[in-house]
């Protein structure tokens, strides 16, 4: 026993390498390739760049306005990178891309440490090749920060029960506070809300010891002090008031209350667990049966897999329920329990392994290539029968390309499984498969997808014809981020043209208009009956798909 823990702690590494080249390979190509999409990339984005601008690091601006809805860590590592390669996509986005690379490697050598190198290499490869991971690891916001948060918290918390050492307590509150600053309480609320309840449930089967109470101390100790600095900075400037906007309408009043029309009913999350956890979602029904069989076996051997099940149930279920009962629902909320997907799906793999295979397995893959085949064929009939735009049409080859490699891959993945000799290399078809249809999307797809962007590109023609004291506004267009992001602050949101009060979500246009010399304004293409001028001479500068950009000038407002 001894023997198997020392290999298993030498095979720890091994699959933290394989987990992140793995994750590299389907997050960096193409990772800086077209514009922020709006909404919350440019959002984000902007809020990274205002602190090059502003030069402080302690208050986040947007649009010039002091912002309390994020903290900061996300804007810290995105004004950082933008330091080194400029205010780009790429910059912006390698927080994420980063991040989903760590946690590949962290998954593989927490799970291997447990249960040996092939499992933590299967966990880590599984993780990072499903669809939301790959999504999450390519935009430019602060989820794949909170998800590594949180996994480090969980898996270092784990591994202190396991072993009864008090400084996993320690690493595992260090990840906390971090998880805090990325995204809020959410981070340590999460983490708890996963290792508390696996820690009961264990106890019951197996010896799991606490940390000590000077451990425990230590703990948060050291989580006040990385978590609360900077919340005490806001404090100094505003008093209270950040923390109303960042803790109670933003982190609890999203859970009890709808924010931004995102609702959804409990079972939301459901669907997006399915498409997530493309294309290991076939094999997920059977992981979980085995699982639930595992844990009720009373003869099975004390190797450590019976604790790692425990704790891969907790986090699949007990987020999901959380997340499920919240008013405000997105779906990249339940991404922080895709290790746990992955885990319970690794550990599936090996047993399958174990037994040299299983017609089961072989069947659960087979899924796969029927689902992707049967959207193959949606795909050209669709083509077939309806006349497409020029840029959607030069994108259905790569998608087709992109289905035909995931068949392949998941074909031959259901052939590997079924037979004992090549049951061990079951999963890397697949992987392979989804690696190259990310980078396939990312390369060939995404770059089309510009065409349908026309806020960046009107956004280049006001940077270069504008004057100093020139102001920049949007009215009735979607992309108010996007034009902020690609010109600079301050960007006016103009309520509609009317001849009465301005609505609740802009500002007056007469106001705006007639408070500069010349004033550029993206606006709908087909204007309203009612479309004052204000007397002043309204020139079209350029038409992009349905949005315009127009300039006043001329002679003073009447």
């Amino acid at each position: 026993m001894e023997q198997t823990a020392k290999e298993t702690a030498q095979g720890a590494p091994r699959a933290a390498f394989i987990g992140a080249v793995v994750a590299a390979l389907i997050t960096l190509p193409g990772l800086g390739g077209g514009t922020l999409w709006d909404n919350s990339e440019t959002a984000y984005g902007e809020v990274a760049r205002e602190i090059l601008l502003t030069h402080n690091w302690v208050i986040m601006h947007l649009n010039n306005v002091p912002y309390f809805v994020q903290p900061p860590l996300y804007f810290w590592l995105g004004a950082a990178f933008s330091t080194l390669f400029g205010t780009t996509t790429f910059a912006l986005r390698l927080p994420a891309a980063l991040a989903t690379i760590a946690l590949g490697a962290l998954t593989g050598y927490a799970v291997a440490r447990q249960a040996g190198s092939r499992v933590g290499v299967y966990a880590a490869v599984i993780l990072s090749t499903c669809l939301m991971q790959a999504i999450i690891g390519r935009l430019a916001i602060m989820d794949a920060l909170l998800d590594l948060a949180v996994a480090m918290a969980i898996f270092w918390w784990f591994r202190g029960l396991q072993s009864g050492s008090g400084r996993y307590t320690i690493y595992g509150s260090i990840a906390a506070a971090f998880g805090f600053l990325a995204k809020g309480l959410v981070a340590p609320v999460i983490a708890l809300l996963v290792i508390v309840p696996y820690y009961f449930w264990n106890r019951r089967h197996e010896a799991t010891h606490l940390p000590s109470l000077r451990a425990s101390i230590a703990a948060g100790l050291v989580f006040l002090a990385i978590a609360l600095p900077w919340p005490l900075a806001l404090v100094v400037h505003y008093q209270l008031f950040p923390l109303e906007k960042l803790i109670g309408e933003y982190t609890i009043g999203r859970y009890t209350g709808v924010v931004e029309n995102q609702a959804g009913p409990v079972w939301y999350y459901l669907p997006v667990i399915i498409l997530g956890f493309v294309p290991w979602i076939a094999f997920l029904p059977m992981a979980i049966v085995y699982g639930v069989r595992r844990l009720r076996d009373q003869t099975a051997p004390s190797d450590g897999v019976a604790s790692l099940l425990r704790l891969g149930f907790t986090w699949m279920i007990v987020p999901l329920l959380f997340f499920s009962f919240a008013r405000t629902k997105l779906p990249n909320y339940v991404a922080l329990e895709l290790p746990a997907l992955a885990l319970v799906t690794a550990l599936y793999f090996d047993a399958v392994v174990r037994k040299g295979g299983t017609r089961s397995a072989a069947v659960s893959a087979a899924t796969m290539p029927v689902a992707i085949g049967a959207l193959a064929f949606a795909i050209w009939l669709f083509t077939r029968n309806n006349r497409l735009t020029a840029e959607i049409a030069i994108a259905i080859p790569p998608l087709l390309g992109m289905a035909a490699a995931i068949f392949a891959g998941s074909l031959l993945t259901a052939l590997l499984v079924a037979w004992p000799k090549t049951a061990r290399a079951a999963p890397y078809p697949l992987a392979l498969a989804a690696i190259l249809a990310a980078d396939v999307v990312a390369v060939t797809v995404l770059p089309h997808a510009e065409a349908f962007k026309p806020v960046p590109r009107l956004a280049a023609i006001i940077q270069r014809e504008r004057r100093a004291g020139d102001i920049v506004a949007i009215q009735g267009v979607s992309g108010g981020n996007a034009l902020l992001f690609y010109t600079h602050p301050v960007v006016f949101a103009l309520a509609p043209p009317n001849d009465g009060d301005p609505q609740e979500d802009g500002i007056d246009p007469r106001k705006a208009i007639c408070s500069a010399q010349r004033a550029w304004v993206v606006a709908p293409a087909i204007r309203p009956s009612y479309d004052p001028t204000y007397g002043r001479r309204r020139r079209l500068v350029a038409i992009d798909r349905k949005a315009a950009l127009f300039l006043y000038a001329g002679a003073a407002c009447r």
